[in-house]
């Protein structure tokens, strides 16, 4: 994993502040047995009361508008914001003290982590949102594309510059390609999803990707579009364009099967959340941080490489014992089963499995007030 990453001063916010509140009082709450209170309906009311905020990853706007819904209908007397302004932004805002918690789409680098740490003394940090990265494409008379890991750098790097190219052939023997020329679309805001993608590439094929990772697009030229959404208009409204976003807004596009092994694997939830179960913590980081060392060059069968793994971020320590009693209950339903639920359903993303459910909630069990 990268040591350095450039700082965000800020990113383009994709939404309005996400804000859900609940409408009546007479929502009953429930235990979900692993330290949290779901949405159901239980017997008694809840007890919590208060507002936190948080801020972050615009991938996670659909998923956090979702755990909201779930968590306030339980705990009606409690406020939950949440601010897409981008992983940067969460990132910075969280070091600074300005939310309780946060989103990212990126783990924390080293001197992210260790500012964190003068904020929190110990950081939480534990993976809730999983996605794949789809990429987008629009060739006329195209449905279907195979494509190995070298000649997506090929094509993303410029060297590969027409759709017909003998590389692009060779993954798909029965295809009929035109020779229209390549426009590969990228994010021209700093972006999780971008970094993502590049560490993907950087990892798969150094060869043809010769470039550091960073969350700022490094390839000058080609067409740069704001957000996730730019990105699929642009790739949209245009003939021989090929972008990355993320899956769950990627709409009626096309997007390539990806070469892992001798196989081309789709995307899909369940070939992205295989990536986790195959891929290793970083060492060093704390033991309630779970950044993960990806294993993007993974030859499992029916694995998707291009993910995007988001992670909340907290404290193990807050100043207010209402504030941490608040981020415990509202991260313990984040990552229960009917909050991956709730998110899988709001924004096509992967629920997390069982067992990293249960690594993961002692980091929550462990926020407390001090």
């Amino acid at each position: 994993m990268r040591k350095t990453r450039a700082r965000i001063a800020a990113i383009a916010v994709v939404s309005a502040l996400a804000l859900v509140t609940a409408c009546s009082s007479d929502n009953e709450s429930n235990d979900n047995g692993d330290g949290g209170t779901s949405g159901g309906n239980g017997e008694g009311g809840s007890e919590l009361s208060g507002t936190i905020s948080g801020a972050g990853a615009s991938s996670q706007a659909a998923a956090q508008q979702a755990w909201q819904a779930g968590f306030l209908a339980a705990n009606p007397d409690v406020t939950v914001n949440y601010d897409p302004v981008g992983s940067g932004g969460g990132r910075e805002q969280f070091i600074a003290g300005g939310i309780a918690f946060g989103g990212t789409d990126a783990a924390l680098a080293d001197e992210e982590l260790t500012a964190a740490t003068e904020r929190c003394g110990e950081v939480i940090e534990v993976p809730v949102y999983v996605s794949p990265v789809a990429l987008i494409f629009n060739v006329e008379g195209v449905d279907e594309l195979n494509l190995q890991p070298a000649t997506i750098a090929g094509i993303f790097n410029q060297e590969i510059t027409t759709w017909n190219d003998e590389a692009i052939a060779a993954d798909n023997p029965d295809a009929e390609l035109p020779d229209t020329p390549i426009t590969p679309v990228n994010r021209s805001d700093p972006s999780g999803t971008t970094e993502n993608f590049v560490e993907y590439l950087s990892i798969v094929a150094p060869d043809a990707w010769p470039h550091e990772v960073s969350d700022e697009w490094p390839v000058s030229g080609g067409e740069a579009a704001q957000g996730t959404s730019g990105v699929v208009q642009a790739v949209s409204g245009g003939n021989g364009t090929i972008g990355y976003a993320d899956a769950s807004q990627a709409g009626d596009l096309p997007s390539v099967n990806v070469g892992v092994g001798e196989d081309f694997v789709a995307y899909s939830p369940e070939a992205a959340a295989n990536v986790l179960e195959v891929s290793e913590r970083v060492e060093g980081r704390g033991q309630y941080d779970f950044a993960y060392e990806l294993a993007r060059d993974t030859t499992e069968a029916g694995t998707y490489p291009i993910v995007l793994v988001s992670y909340a971020m907290a404290c193990a320590t807050y100043e207010s014992e209402a504030e941490a009693e608040l981020v415990k209950a509202y991260l313990s339903y984040v990552i229960s089963e009917e909050g991956q639920q709730a998110a899988a359903e709001a924004a096509g993303s992967a629920p997390i499995s069982d067992a990293l459910r249960q690594e993961i909630q002692p980091a929550i069990d462990a926020i407390a007030a001090g």
